[in-house]
């Protein structure tokens, strides 16, 4: 017999960590929420628009609030299912603070306007290093733990630890190979119509392998440990388990249906994610019939009632993905909010419950109040949470369909109903309000949570008992069986048949549990071949599905600084750059996008949602510079009721004309044609000054003034006057940017002569 302690201390710093970011993460979201029902809660910082907030509220929830929850439920679950305290606590030290560091690395760039403009992976070079040298920390003190264990048979919960640690570390690093620019600054390695495929296959299997497969061992630990009850199924657990290892990695090209990427890829995506509704159900039921017979216990414990509605929206949200994959389904919910209440309705109702549950369930142990946390305030939370959710969802369903309908609506002589996009938005007004009522309501459950698991805590004993448990060390020689020994139902069989009931009795699953390594190799296998066997003959097929369309050129240096100023100012998370080949999209926006018109994006800049309109050919429908500046200036001037936030800062702002050479040899080293670095600067300011003629020829005349001196008396200048000259400033940088696009394939291509 061995003697051994549990490493409780590091499971209380998560809990502090995911409780502390959920209210961060979900505080931005209100704001946010409140931007777009109406824009003058942007603040009039720079810092604070939409724009930047967005990913900052996507990553502090998924990353901060769900990642901190992960780690919580792997450092507490996995020592009592191993019967071994953590490899390490010092790595545990190390991943825990590296971890929190990460977040506020993530909080501070993020609204700077240093982004790499990837969903669900914004953050900047530096910062992706660091994910991955903290991951890897994470998995030694994990699999170090494995490998100490007292435990020969790994349970279920473990399974999906195992594939989490894996699958995330294949992703991050898949989807983050860039090359630096600067120290805050980098291009994807991968461009256009490879570049997306790249960022969904990681964007949807960071939701499969981030926000589902650890969430599913969390359900399988917790919730047989809340109800006091063994699990439904241990058959099922195994063909849910591989199943979703197996089909979910396939799946993320659905996202990019009608796109310029290869048809056989997206349908691919859709097929496999039709695939793996079942096996998800399969899941949700194994949870759900854990309760069976309990459900007198789940109307009277709270904790439960979390893990119920947790699962239901599960099973509702794998019910939706699959629906959403279908391509008839995708062309009416692309781009809508459609899209938003679907990953809220996941992240807040599966991922938000099930860690509110787990939480409270770990409040009495971890801090060693058997008393545990009061049942009347988690009675409050749950329903506030429910009501909540509930609201959130059904409004922006509700706006999601309504944009989808609109964008689509013609009249009987064939015209769209809608020609301007700003009557689809000021329609969504109502449901945004409820939604914000609704995001209120869950963040007032939350905020009631913190203060319940902070009462436990003030309660806890002045020093924590470290309770001693014993158990017999693993048998180095222990060879596990290979077929069942002796005939079956008492009659004499062949090996034939003895190694039908091997597999039939699910035997070698059980061997493989005792045998980590393959276990883990296999996870792996699963995880790599499905991506190559969708990578490999994208890559190959490179020339042939990307044809080059020669009046497609670089864009000049000028526009370069605009477009990584469009990028830094998140106008991607409100517009996107790439029309589909459907009768609405081409008559309101122009030619669907072709595959070749963004062999030089790096990265790709196509959005995933339209609060405001597309911009693929902005150049052509939009060419005069005054309406520009004057939208981004106060979009009011131009399109009165506009969501936008004010741009003005731009007119005070030099643009960076002395780095863009660096950033286009980071270009040139990914594959786009640049040469003449030593020019890049003149050649920026030459075009600044075309387009300030431009803009002067316009009746712009106001925006060309002599800038503030501060040094002369304030009666012989404009006290409002831009802070730089418009040729120097970033206003022009990006104007000539939003000028260019769409222009190449119009025949109108500003490249060579500048405007």
């Amino acid at each position: 017999m061995e003697t051994f302690r549990y490493d409780d201390a590091i499971t209380r710093k998560f809990v502090f960590a995911t409780l502390t970011w959920a209210v961060v993460g979900m505080l931005v979201g209100i704001l946010i929420a409140l931007q777009l029902l109406d824009p003058a809660f942007n603040l009039g910082l720079e810092w604070t628009s939409f724009g930047r907030l967005r990913p900052l509220h996507t990553n502090a929830v998924i990353f901060a609030f769900a990642g901190n929850g992960i780690f919580a439920a792997i450092y507490y679950s996995s020592q009592r299912l191993l019967k071994t305290r953590m490899f390490s606590d010092a790595l545990g030290a190390i991943h825990f603070w590296g971890w929190q560091l990460i977040i506020v690395s993530a909080a501070i760039t993020l609204p700077f306007g240093f982004t790499s403009s990837k969903e669900y992976a914004e953050l900047e070079w530096p910062i992706d290093v660091a994910i991955t040298l903290v991951w890897v920390v994470f998995a030694i003190n994990f699999f170090g733990t494995i490998y100490k264990r007292r435990e020969r048979h790994i349970y279920v919960a473990i399974w999906f630890y195992i594939a989490t640690i894996l699958a995330i570390a294949v992703l991050h690093i898949g989807n983050s190979l860039a090359m630096p620019a600067g120290i805050l600054k980098s291009y994807s390695i991968y461009a256009g119509t490879q570049d997306a495929f790249m960022q969904w296959w990681y964007g949807h299997n960071a939701v499969a392998f981030f926000l589902t497969t650890p969430f599913l061992g969390l359900m399988y630990y917790f919730l047989p440990k809340a109800a006091g009850r063994p699990v439904f199924s241990y058959r099922l657990s195994i063909v849910h388990f591989w199943t979703i290892v197996f089909l979910y990695i396939w799946a993320g090209p659905h996202h990019l249906h009608y796109s310029p990427t290869p048809e056989w890829a997206s349908s691919l995506g859709m097929l496999l994610s039709i695939m793996l509704w079942m096996p998800s159900w399969g899941g949700m039921l194994n949870g759900l019939l854990t309760l069976r017979g309990a459900w007198d216990k789940v109307a009277k414990d709270p904790i439960l009632k979390f893990y119920v509605v947790g699962v239901t929206f599960y099973g509702m949200s794998t019910f939706e993905g699959p629906l959403l994959s279908v391509k008839t389904v995708n062309a009416l919910s692309h781009f809508t909010d459609w899209t938003i209440a679907h990953v809220h309705a996941g992240a807040l109702g599966w991922n938000g419950m099930m860690l509110f549950g787990m939480v409270y369930w770990l409040a009495p142990r971890i801090f060693q109040v058997p008393a545990g946390c009061n049942r009347k305030l988690m009675e409050t939370h749950f329903w506030m949470g429910t009501v909540g959710i509930l609201l959130y969802v059904v409004a922006i369903y509700g706006a999601g369909l309504t944009q989808g309908l609109m964008w689509r609506a013609f009249d009987d002589q064939g015209s769209l109903v809608y020609q301007d996009f700003l009557e689809t938005v000021t329609k969504l007004l109502p449901m945004y309000a409820v939604r914000v009522v609704g995001g209120t309501l869950y963040l007032g459950g939350v905020l009631l949570g913190c203060y319940n698991v902070f009462m436990v805590w003030t309660k806890r004993p002045s020093t924590y008992d470290e309770p001693v448990f014993e158990a017999p060390a693993l048998a180095k020689d222990y060879v596990e069986p290979k077929a069942p020994p002796g005939p079956l139902d008492g009659q004499a069989v062949t090996k034939t048949g003895q190694r039908l009931a091997f597999f039939a009795g699910l035997r070698w699953h059980r061997a493989w549990e005792g045998q980590t390594l393959k276990f883990s190799a296999w996870v792996l296998v699963a995880v790599l071949l499905a991506s190559a066997f969708e990578m490999v003959p994208l890559f190959l097929r490179k020339k042939v599905d990307t044809p080059i369309i020669a009046a497609v050129k670089p864009v000049t240096p000028l526009e370069l600084m605009g477009r990584d100023i469009y990028q830094a100012e998140g106008c991607v998370n409100c517009h996107s750059q790439m029309i589909r080949p459907l009768r609405s999209e081409v008559e309101r926006y122009g030619p669907y996008s072709k595959p070749g018109e963004y062999i030089y994006e790096h990265p790709f800049l196509w959005g995933s949602r339209r609060i405001g309109p597309d911009l693929s050919r902005e150049g052509v429908s939009q060419p005069s510079a005054l309406w520009h500046v004057q939208h981004l200036e106060d979009p009011q001037i131009t399109s009165e009721g506009s969501l936008m936030p004010e741009y003005d800062h731009l007119l005070d702002q030099p643009a960076p004309f002395d780095g863009v050479a660096g950033h286009m040899r980071a270009l040139a080293a990914v594959g786009v044609p640049y040469t003449d670095f030593d020019g890049a600067a003149a050649s920026a300011r030459a075009q600044a000054k075309l387009l300030a003629e431009r803009l002067s020829s316009e009746g712009g005349t106001y925006y060309l003034a002599e800038p503030f001196d501060p040094e002369k008396p304030a009666e012989q200048q404009d006290p409002e006057a831009p802070k730089v000259r418009f040729e120097e400033s970033k206003m022009v940088a990006l104007v000539a940017y939003l000028m260019r696009l769409g222009t190449d394939v119009a025949g109108t291509s500003t490249a060579s002569t500048g405007l």
